[in-house]
């Protein structure tokens, strides 16, 4: 695995929603080779503990990374204040990302909450071929829709309270589609309870499907042990770190 750590310069803070934000970074020996599903880890200013954040965008010909996330405490707080121009202590890219197949001709690109963002990339990889259903909990954290349609895939948004979109969980209409057309691959970020779902659905079609697990980290490199996940392969069950294994997984080797 390859990554580097240094300082970075940040072109662009802005807020999506309430309590998530959007950062472009200039790091073009990062951008160059990172891929979908990767991650990096930040260290906030004052902080011991640096904080994993999905890679939203990779641009190679401008040298950046994209990185969204929400607030969920003093870290990401921190990292939601930097200023534009100012550098930023970054570990990356880290984890092992989606596989991307070009012969692929139907994709289904599944995100839950602040799970969209990882799905962004392969949106921009497969284009038209790509279905993506996005799930919140309402239209006020609704993100990256006009990102999603940009690539050109189909879009479908669902909110748990039905205040914008279909009412309802992504599952449904992973199911309609799956039920009317062949799909090649389904890959999938968000909550545990709706990956385990998404998994058994395309599991029952025999559709090949890949999800990104959300574990809380320490090191990011595979030599602690805090983010260690239940996995089986060849038979065997055996624990795997998410940060080095991961986050990207076979959705047949996890046990749910």
């Amino acid at each position: 695995m390859k990554y580097t750590q240094g300082k970075y310069q940040v072109i662009e803070n802005k807020a999506l929603a309430k309590d998530i934000f959007s950062i472009v970074i200039l790091c073009p020996e990062v951008a160059e080779v990172a891929v979908p599903g990767q991650f990096v880890h930040i260290l906030p200013e004052g902080q011991t503990l640096r904080r994993p954040i999905s890679i939203c965008g990779i641009d190679r010909k401008n040298g950046t990374l994209r990185i969204v996330f929400i607030v969920k405490g003093v870290g990401t707080k921190k990292i939601s204040q930097i200023r534009e121009g100012s550098l930023i202590d970054m570990l990356a890219p880290l984890g092992h990302g989606f596989t991307i197949n070009e012969n692929f001709k139907k994709v289904v690109l599944i995100g839950g909450g602040i799970g969209n963002p990882p799905m962004l990339p392969l949106a921009e990889i497969y284009g038209e071929r790509a279905t993506v259903i996005s799930g919140f909990r309402s239209a006020e954290a609704v993100i990256l829709q006009n990102d999603f349609r940009k690539t050109g895939a189909e879009t479908v948004l669902c909110t748990d309270d039905g205040s914008t979109g279909i009412k309802g969980f992504v599952t449904e209409p992973l199911k309609e589609i799956l039920e009317k057309e062949n799909a090649d691959a389904v890959y999938a970020c968000g909550p545990m309870p709706m990956l385990k779902n998404i998994a058994a659905i395309a599991g029952d079609k025999n559709v090949y499907c890949e999800v990104s697990l959300e574990e809380r980290m320490g090191c990011g490199i595979g030599a602690c042990l805090v983010c260690a996940c239940k996995t089986k392969k060849d038979g065997e069950e055996h624990f795997a770190h998410v940060c080095k294994n991961g986050p990207v997984f076979n959705a047949k080797e996890v046990i749910w």
